[in-house]
């Protein structure tokens, strides 16, 4: 888990860096320092001088920074500010060209954000549940806490048809609240209004906690090899319609029965080619045979037909964040519910190398990234952007004292804010 954390965070915070770096230089301006997580106090696991630039990395992974001429940045270093501005400094710069690099790192966590999720789409396509054919639904917690019944099928989400589960149900546009249900139950329809606060009961119970897909007796669609499915006989396209006599209208029904049946012989009546068929597997101390019947949908993309797919995704994470910050301020989620930082991040990555887990992270983090570096904070680039375009508008620069003091607040307010996110991760893994 600590291995995953630090390289997928180290590759984002290098990325981000490598942003401001590449368009100083392009700007022929002054870079002084290239720092992987922060030196502080001085203290330097390594370092080394290259062209001017001293190359490294701090001790404390909290982030990463470059050090640019002539700027008022995070280490407060005002001593080369008395002197005259000098042509490759910062300062010296049209507010224009320091607003690119400004931009630079969350350009770069923009464009790494997409070809992450590119990547992964060309690669892997997407996999989905089909929703039209699904039994119902089985409510969690959170599901019954609302009103939903097993056995309910939601057939549209804000008078959309609900085509597949986890993009459809299981999406922001549901789990961030205010989201209307089209449910029917009982061959009844009715309409199921979510409270805006859901996300807080999600934040406590997980999303599996909302529903679960309830499947449908569907035909087989795969065998497995050296099975007990496979040593009775069991087919692709077979209908089972019964085990030990007893009538099965979905798999949850099917697997109860099968546990109920442990150890016993299995009577599987079916209907094959339509003809009535009965198979017989062995008992077993397994409450599984090895076949599937799942209506899963699985769609796989070209390179160019993937970029637009894995473009959409990756914006939604910006999206995403946009709403759940503006539910924080309405006071429909709680912060405390909402918000992670790098302990809970770590928990995401889980002890197991899953490589597509692992990309699908990473590119979600460089988005975030890129999301909370635009926050109009002082020291974040977001609050160095609207200094400049303050200045852009008014045609002078914001006076150094206001900016020194500016940058003292948002050291002050990043502080404070990490605080709350370490200890609310490590409150959530004492619970």
């Amino acid at each position: 888990m600590v291995g995953q954390v630090l390289l997928g965070l180290s590759l984002l915070i290098i990325l981000h860096e490598l942003g401001h770096f590449l368009a100083a230089r392009a700007f022929g301006i002054k870079v002084e320092k290239f720092y992987l997580f922060f030196d502080a106090w001085g203290v330097k696991l390594f370092k080394f001088n290259y062209k001017g630039c001293e190359y490294g990395m701090g001790w404390l992974p909290l982030g990463g920074y470059v050090k640019i001429a002539g700027m008022i940045d995070e280490s407060m270093d005002t001593e080369q500010l008395k002197g005259e501005p000098q042509p490759w400094e910062f300062r010296s710069k049209p507010a224009w060209q320091r607003l690119i690099v400004m931009m630079g790192g969350i350009i770069v966590n923009v464009v790494v954000g997409v070809v992450v999720f590119w990547m992964i789409t060309f690669n892997y396509g997407t996999t989905d549940l089909d929703n039209t054919k699904l039994y119902g639904i089985q409510p969690g917690i959170i599901g019954e806490k609302i009103g939903l019944n097993e056995g309910d099928k939601i057939l549209a989400v804000n008078g959309k048809k609900a085509k597949l589960f986890r993009q459809d149900l299981m999406s922001s546009e549901v789990l961030y609240g205010d989201a209307v249900l089209t449910v029917e139950r009982q061959g009844n329809q009715l309409d199921i209004k979510l409270p805006a606060d859901i996300l807080n009961d999600v934040a406590d119970h997980k999303k599996n906690e909302f529903v679960q897909p309830m499947f449908n007796m569907l035909p087989v669609t795969q065998v497995a090899p050296n099975t007990r499915a496979s040593a009775m006989g069991l087919a692709v396209g077979d209908s089972i319609v019964a085990v030990n006599g007893e009538a099965v209208i979905h798999l949850d029904q099917f697997k109860e029965l099968l546990t109920a049946n442990k150890g016993k012989e299995i009577k599987l009546d079916l209907i094959r080619n339509g003809a009535a068929v009965s198979l017989t597997a062995e008992g077993d101390t397994s409450s599984t045979l090895g076949f599937s019947n799942l209506p899963i949908i699985q769609r796989n993309y070209g390179f160019l037909e993937s970029l637009p797919i894995g473009s959409g995704i990756a914006f939604s994470v910006i999206t995403d964040n946009i709403k759940g910050f503006g539910k924080i301020f309405k006071g429909e989620i709680r912060a405390d519910k909402a918000l992670s930082g790098p302990v809970g991040i770590a928990t995401m990555f889980g002890t197991e190398v899953d490589w597509y887990r692992f990309w699908s992270l990473v590119g979600m983090l460089s988005m975030a990234l890129a999301f909370m570096n635009m926050l109009p904070i002082p020291a974040l680039d977001g609050g160095h952007v609207i200094f400049l375009l303050i200045e852009m508008v008014q045609g002078k620069p914001l006076s150094e004292k206001f900016l020194e003091k500016a940058q003292v607040v948002g050291f002050f307010i990043l502080i404070a804010l990490m605080i709350f996110v370490f200890g609310n991760d490590i409150f959530k893994l004492a619970q």
